[in-house]
């Protein structure tokens, strides 16, 4: 990578990770659940890992040539919301990795979670330090840092005491209806977002979505809590799907990523689903969200290998 471009490669990257172990996990829970005679998984962790790999050294180099940028960008109101993708990279492959190394899991639980507590530690303090956060830099991104904390539990639980998991979920959960008032108020009373922005909307599924599914892992059944986290994640997916003609018309962005995740959430949520109550709606849904996260994701990686073809990523904003 030319040096320019490296000085310009953001750390928004790892959101490309956050998609496709997402998908990968998406794919190993209906495996299960779904019985079916297929198993794209495999080939989606390999790939992940070593794209996880590549963007890592990136990065690094980034850091270590041009560690003015990397200043400015974890110190930027925008940017440095997308600093926790690499953490909860690492979370998310842990989760994928659970069932074929419970070692290799483990590495990386552990170095996500500090990674991540740290982050948390450092954004936060931030935020109520700063002079200079106006209402034009909130966006659904800002879950980013804080909410990322509620998937520590999904494959915490085999890693760590139970008390570990309910931490990091306890401060994930607690900052969600936080952020999730404050991030209405500008959407309705300062205006729309810009259009690179407009795909992290989808954001907004993944809180409770990932809630649902940590929530289940941490009590092993879906009480009447459980149905108030899936049930607001289902309805900002039908909110964001009745919306399909405003995201149709936008160009791509490497903010498009924030389109995969939340779905591959929500697909996951209602495996679950499926698995705890049987129920023929849920697995129907389910059915519909694997195909439809697959499609989206599937088209993300083309459109963004041409992107870099094209030189369209790493460049100066």
């Amino acid at each position: 990578m030319r040096s320019e471009r490296l000085q310009h490669f953001p750390v928004s990257w790892f959101a490309t990770i956050m998609g496709l172990s997402g998908l990968t996990i998406a794919w190993q829970q209906a495996e299960t659940v779904l019985q079916l005679p297929f198993h794209p998984s495999p080939a989606l962790l390999v790939l992940t890992s070593l794209l996880f790999i590549l963007f890592t050294g990136l990065y690094g180099f980034k850091f270590m040539k041009f560690k003015e940028v990397v200043k400015q960008e974890w110190a930027h109101p925008i940017k440095m919301n997308f600093v926790p993708t690499f953490s909860i990279s690492l979370i998310l492959l842990s989760i994928a990795w659970l069932p074929l190394s419970v070692n290799y899991s483990r590495l990386f639980w552990i170095a996500g979670c500090s990674a991540q507590l740290l982050f948390s530690l450092y954004i936060i303090s931030w935020w109520i330090q700063h002079t200079k956060i106006e209402i034009s830099h909130l966006n659904p991104a800002w879950f980013i840092p804080v909410v990322g904390n509620v998937l520590v539990p999904i494959a915490g639980i085999e890693h760590a005491p139970t008390e570990v998991s309910w931490f990091f979920f306890s401060l994930g959960l607690i900052f969600w209806p936080m952020l999730l008032s404050i991030i209405f108020y500008r959407i309705i009373f300062h205006g729309s977002l810009p259009d690179r922005l407009l795909p992290t909307l989808f954001i907004l599924i993944a809180p409770p979505a990932v809630g649902f599914v940590s929530y289940v892992k941490l009590t092993g059944s879906v009480d009447a809590f459980a149905h108030v986290l899936y049930n607001s994640g289902l309805f900002f997916t039908l909110l964001l799907f009745f919306q399909a003609r405003l995201f149709s018309r936008l160009q791509f962005f490497l903010t498009s990523w924030a389109y995969s995740f939340p779905l591959a959430a929500i697909t996951v949520a209602s495996l679950i689903m499926v698995q705890h109550t049987g129920s023929l709606i849920y697995l129907r849904l389910s059915g519909l969200l694997l195909g439809i996260a697959s499609v989206v994701i599937t088209g993300l990686f083309v459109r963004t290998v041409i992107a870099v073809s094209r030189n369209e990523i790493c460049v100066k904003d």
